[in-house]
C-alpha cells in the first residue's frame, strides 16, 4: 500500500483521478462513508419491504424521508450510541410534527403559518447544545414533507408508522453498524488536566524552582486539548444544566490553574513566605488531585475545598507580614510577582473545585460552596434546571443573538417558500422548502456562493435524471436496483465534495425514488431544478433582508460590548478599591451575559467565509481578555481590606493607569461600532496611552503596596491583552 506524503496513510494510486484523490487526502471519509452507509441501509430496510411487500406506498416514502432526514440531513455529533439515543429522544417530536403538518396542509395560508411557528422553535432549540441543534434539520423535514397537497388526514396513520419504522431503523444502524471508536470525552481531558496540575502543584511545593520542559509541555498539551476549537462539537459542554456549565467552568480554571504554575517566577533569594507558599503550593496539589479522581471515578464524592481555603487565608496574611521584611526594590517586586501569581493559582485552585463539586456533587452541591463563589463564577450552583433553561432561553430572545437571528432568518424563508409553492402550485413543492432549508446560509455572500454552485449541480444532477428516466422508462425494478447505489454515492460524495455534487447527486436519489412511488417522465428533473431555483432565490432574498452580514457583523458589535465591558470592570474595580464606591457599580451576571453572546457569535464565525474587516483583530483574544478582567476583579475585590485601601500618594498612579487603560478599550470599542461617540461612561476621561508599572513609594505601608502591585500586575495584564487584539486599527 502507497502512503501519502508524511507517511500519514494510503496516498493516490498512479493514475487515480480527482475524485480519488480528493478522497484519499480528505481525513473525514471515514466518518461520512459509515454515516452514508448506515442511511442507505436504513432507508431502503424501510421503503424496500413497505412498498413492494405491503403495497404501502405512502408508508414506504415516509419510512425512507425519515431515515434520511435523521441522518443524512441533520448532523448529530457523538458516538453512534449517543446519536441514537438522540434519534429516538426526538421520535416523539417527530410525531407531533408529522399530524401538525397533516392536518395544516388544509390550506396554504394554515400551513404556511404552522411552518413560521414550528420553524422558529425548532431552530431556536439550538441554545439547547451541539446535539439538539444538530437534530433541528431533520426534524424540519419532518414537518415539511405532510404539510403539502393532498390534504390526506385519513393517511395520518400510514405515515406515523412510517416515521417510526425509519426513526427505529436509523436508530438500530447508528447503534449496531460501522461502530466508530469513541473520542475521548470532555471529563476524562478535564480529569487527565486536573491530574497534572495536581502534580505540578506537588513538585513545586518539593522545593522546585520551576516546572521542567517536559512538565511545562504536557501542562500546555493538556490546557490546550480544552479549548473549544479542539474538541468536538458532541464533547463540548455547551447545556444550559449545572452539569455542563459546572464542566465548562471547571475547564477554564484549570486551564487558568496550569498557566500559572507554567509562569510561576522563582523564588526570591530572600523571604518568610516560605512555609506559606509551600502549605499553598501542597494543599493545591492535593485538592487539585482528589478532584481529579473524583472526576474519573463518579463513586468518589467531590474534595471538601477546607485545606485550601485555610492555605490561602494564610498566605494572604503571612504575605503582607513578610512583605515589610524584604528589603531592596528588586527583592520587593520578585517576592510580590510571585504571591501575586501563587494568589491567581490559588483562586484557579478554588474555583476548579467548586465546578468539581458542582459536576461530581450527589445531592444538593451548592450547599458546600462558599458564598463568593455562587454569587460570582458559578452563580448558577444553586438554581435548579428549569431555571437554568429560562435564562438561557431569555437571553437568547434578543436581536444580538446569532441564535435568534438564524431562527427567524430560518423561519421566514421557509414560510415564504410554503406560500408561495401553494399560490403557485408549483409541482413537488416541498423540494422547494428543502432547497431554502439547506441552502440558506447565515449571510447573504455565503448563500449567494452555495446557491450558484447548487443550481450547477442540480442542472447536472437534472440532466442525469433526464436520462436515466429516458432510459429506464417505466419499469420500477431498474429504479428500485439503482436507488442504493445513487443514495451510497449522494451520501458520500455531497458531502466530501460540496454542494454542488450533493445537489446533483440528491436529484438522482429523488428521480429514483418518485419513479417507483408512480409513473415518471424526464419532466420529474425539470420540476426538481426548477423547485431548486425558486428555494434558492428565496433563500437568498430572506438572508438579504435579515442581517446579511451574518455573523460578522453581530460579532464586531458584540465584541465592542465585551470591550466596553472591560472599560467599565476596570473603572468599577478600581473606585472600589480606592474607596470612592462601595460597590463595582457593574453586575458580573450581565458580563456574564455579553461574553455568552459574543462566544456564540464567534462559533458561527468559524462557519462563514473569512471577512476582510474581521481579519484586523484577534476576536478570540478578546474573550479572553473579558475573562481575564472578571476574574481579576473578582480576586481584587473579595481580598480587599480596610487596611489595605491605599494612601492619596497611590490613588494617583493607580487612577492614571485604569484610566488610561479604560479610555483605550472605550476608544477600540467605538471604532469597532463605527460611531466616533465620545465616551459618556469614561470617569477618567480620554488619554491615549497606557501607564506603566506602579507599585507605590517606600512611604506606603505593605498592605497598600501589596494591593497597588496586584492591581498593577491585573492592568498591565490587561494592557496586554488590549495589544493582542488589534496590533493595528479595525476598519
Amino acid at each position: 500500500m502507497e502512503t501519502s506524503p508524511g507517511g500519514r496513510g494510503p496516498g493516490p494510486k498512479p493514475g487515480s483521478g480527482p475524485v480519488r484523490r480528493l478522497l484519499d487526502r480528505n481525513p473525514d471519509t471515514g466518518p461520512v462513508a459509515r454515516r452514508a452507509g448506515r442511511v442507505t441501509v436504513a432507508a431502503c430496510a424501510g421503503f424496500y419491504p413497505c412498498l413492494y411487500g405491503l403495497h404501502q406506498p405512502v408508508t414506504a416514502t415516509y419510512a425512507l424521508f425519515s431515515a434520511v432526514a435523521m441522518g443524512a440531513l441533520s448532523r448529530i455529533p457523538g458516538t453512534g450510541r449517543q446519536r441514537a439515543a438522540v434519534i429516538l429522544r426526538a421520535l416523539p417530536i417527530g410525531w407531533v410534527l408529522v399530524a401538525a403538518g397533516t392536518v395544516l396542509a388544509v390550506s396554504t395560508w394554515a400551513a404556511a403559518a404552522g411552518m413560521l411557528a414550528i420553524s422558529f422553535v425548532l431552530a431556536f432549540a439550538a441554545v439547547a447544545g451541539p446535539r439538539p441543534a444538530g437534530a433541528v434539520p431533520g426534524l424540519h423535514l419532518l414537518y415539511i414533507l405532510p404539510c403539502f397537497p393532498p390534504f390526506a388526514p385519513a393517511t395520518l396513520g400510514q405515515r406515523l408508522i412510517g416515521t417510526t419504522l425509519g426513526v427505529a431503523l436509523l436508530a438500530a444502524a447508528e447503534a449496531l453498524l460501522f461502530r466508530e471508536p469513541p473520542p475521548v470525552g470532555y471529563r476524562a481531558l478535564l480529569a487527565g488536566a486536573t491530574r497534572i496540575a495536581g502534580s505540578c502543584a506537588v513538585k513545586l511545593a518539593d522545593g522546585a524552582q520551576g516546572l521542567g520542559p517536559e512538565e511545562l509541555r504536557r501542562a500546555h498539551d493538556a490546557g490546550e486539548a480544552l479549548s473549544p476549537a479542539a474538541l468536538p462539537p458532541a464533547e463540548r459542554p455547551a447545556g444550559p444544566g449545572r452539569h455542563d456549565r459546572a464542566l465548562a467552568h471547571a475547564g477554564g480554571a484549570v486551564r487558568q490553574l496550569l498557566a500559572r504554575l507554567s509562569a510561576l517566577p522563582p523564588p526570591p533569594s530572600t523571604g518568610h513566605q516560605e512555609e506559606a507558599e509551600q502549605r499553598l503550593l501542597s494543599s493545591i496539589g492535593e485538592t487539585v488531585g482528589r478532584a481529579a479522581a473524583a472526576l474519573g471515578d463518579r463513586r468518589l464524592g467531590p474534595p471538601a475545598a477546607t485545606a485550601l481555603d485555610g492555605a490561602l487565608e494564610q498566605f494572604r496574611r503571612s504575605r503582607i507580614g513578610g512583605a515589610r521584611n524584604l528589603a531592596g526594590r528588586t527583592g520587593v517586586r520578585a517576592a510580590m510577582l510571585r504571591q501575586a501569581s501563587l494568589l491567581e493559582a490559588g483562586e484557579a485552585a478554588r474555583t476548579l473545585l467548586g465546578s468539581v463539586t458542582v459536576a461530581t456533587g450527589r445531592t444538593g452541591p451548592a450547599e458546600e460552596l462558599p458564598g463568593d463563589l455562587t454569587d460570582g463564577p458559578l452563580w448558577f450552583a444553586r438554581l435548579p434546571t428549569h431555571r437554568l433553561w429560562l435564562v438561557r432561553l431569555t437571553r437568547n430572545l434578543s436581536g444580538r443573538s446569532v441564535y435568534f437571528q438564524n431562527a427567524v432568518r430560518t423561519s421566514i424563508g421557509l414560510a415564504a417558500a410554503r406560500a408561495v409553492t401553494g399560490v403557485v402550485a408549483l409541482p413537488h413543492g416541498f423540494w422547494v422548502m428543502l432547497a431554502a432549508l439547506t441552502l440558506t446560509r447565515t449571510s447573504t455572500a455565503q448563500t449567494r456562493t452555495t446557491v450558484r454552485r447548487a443550481l450547477i449541480g442540480t442542472v447536472a444532477g437534472a440532466m442525469a435524471a433526464a436520462v436515466l428516466l429516458v432510459a429506464a422508462g417505466q419499469r420500477p425494478g431498474a429504479y428500485a436496483v439503482a436507488l442504493p447505489v445513487v443514495m451510497l454515492a449522494a451520501f458520500l460524495f455531497g458531502p466530501l465534495l460540496g454542494v454542488g455534487w450533493a445537489q446533483g447527486l440528491f436529484t438522482l436519489v429523488v428521480a429514483t425514488v418518485f419513479a417507483q412511488l408512480a409513473p415518471a417522465s424526464w419532466q420529474l428533473a425539470e420540476a426538481r431544478l426548477l423547485d431548486v431555483l425558486t428555494g434558492s432565490l428565496i433563500g437568498l432574498l430572506c438572508g438579504l433582508f435579515a442581517w446579511p452580514h451574518g455573523a460578522h457583523g453581530q460579532l464586531r458589535r458584540d465584541i465592542a460590548a465585551v470591550l466596553r465591558g472591560i472599560a467599565s470592570t476596570i473603572t468599577g474595580t478600581v473606585l472600589v478599591l480606592t474607596g470612592r464606591q462601595d460597590g463595582p457599580g457593574f453586575p458580573q451576571s450581565w458580563a456574564v451575559h455579553v461574553l455568552s453572546l459574543a462566544e456564540a457569535s464567534f462559533a458561527q464565525c468559524q462557519s462563514e467565509p473569512d471577512d476582510l474587516r474581521a481579519d484586523r483583530i484577534d476576536w478570540q483574544a478578546a474573550l479572553i481578555a473579558g475573562q481575564h478582567a472578571l476574574r481579576g476583579s473578582r480576586r481584587l475585590l473579595g481580598s480587599r481590606t480596610a487596611d489595605a485601601a491605599p494612601g492619596e500618594h497611590g490613588i494617583g498612579g493607580l487612577y492614571e493607569a485604569a484610566g488610561r487603560l479604560a479610555g483605550e478599550y472605550l476608544s477600540l470599542a467605538e471604532r469597532l461600532e463605527d460611531t466616533g461617540r465620545e465616551a459618556k461612561t469614561d470617569p477618567y476621561g480620554r488619554p491615549q496611552a497606557v501607564a506603566g508599572r506602579f507599585e507605590g513609594d517606600a512611604g506606603s505601608a505593605a498592605a497598600e503596596r501589596l494591593l497597588l502591585f496586584d492591581t498593577g500586575v491585573w492592568l498591565q495584564g490587561l494592557a496586554l491583552d488590549l495589544r493582542r487584539i488589534a496590533t493595528t486599527p479595525p476598519v
